[in-house]
């Protein structure tokens, strides 16, 4: 898998006519402070694709549109360079990239490569774990952290909205009513490479 070419970039952006790169870009929110309002959700598809659904459905924050099995397929059989080109295109003008990390996350080649060109791009780069999140009636265990595979900076933000019962067992429902309670505010806190 090829890695990230260094020095790629996105336009600055102006706003109130100050310049702002476009990485830096946020909505202010009464609930949560400075928010990345659009972002880029990077997950495991086969797995998680219903986790994510149920993320997204929290309506706090705009995500890319997701691609269903046959358009991911579709772009899959064009090759490295088509997939790149459509990652590049839907990261573009978000403000942040949040990870959503479920058991086999950090396997994934093309998560790693996400991760890795948010931070090459200087994008606000997180991750939220959402193993504990029921996926049609069954939770997963909790898997490696993804940003341990990628070629980034230490001390990227992983927020945990997993809840137990009172016997120690994951509380799916406990766990997205926490995730509906702190995803917004969440998004406001990537962190961006420095150099």
């Amino acid at each position: 898998m090829p890695r990230v070419p260094l020095g790629m970039s996105y336009p600055d952006a102006t706003i109130d006519g100050t310049q702002t790169t476009v990485a830096a870009i946020g909505i202010y929110s009464k609930r949560a402070g400075i928010v990345a309002k659009s972002v880029f959700y990077s997950f495991h598809y086969e797995r998680d694709v219903k986790r994510v659904q149920l993320v997204r459905n929290i309506n706090a924050l705009e995500g890319q549109p997701l691609l269903n099995a046959q358009k991911w397929e579709e772009v899959r059989r064009l090759g490295t360079k088509a997939i790149q080109d459509w990652i590049h295109g839907q990261m573009a003008y978000k403000a942040a990239v949040i990870v959503l990390i479920g058991q086999e996350t950090a396997s994934r080649p093309w998560v790693v490569y996400e991760i890795e060109k948010a931070w090459y791009d200087k994008k606000p780069l997180l991750g939220v774990w959402i193993h504990g999140l029921s996926s049609m009636g069954s939770i997963d265990r909790r898997g490696a952290n993804p940003f341990d595979k990628a070629e980034v900076g230490t001390g990227i933000p992983v927020f945990d909205p997993t809840a137990r019962d009172l016997r120690g067992n994951t509380d799916s429902q406990a766990t997205y009513k926490n995730l509906v309670d702190n995803l917004e505010k969440w998004s406001g806190q990537g962190v961006i490479r420095s150099r």
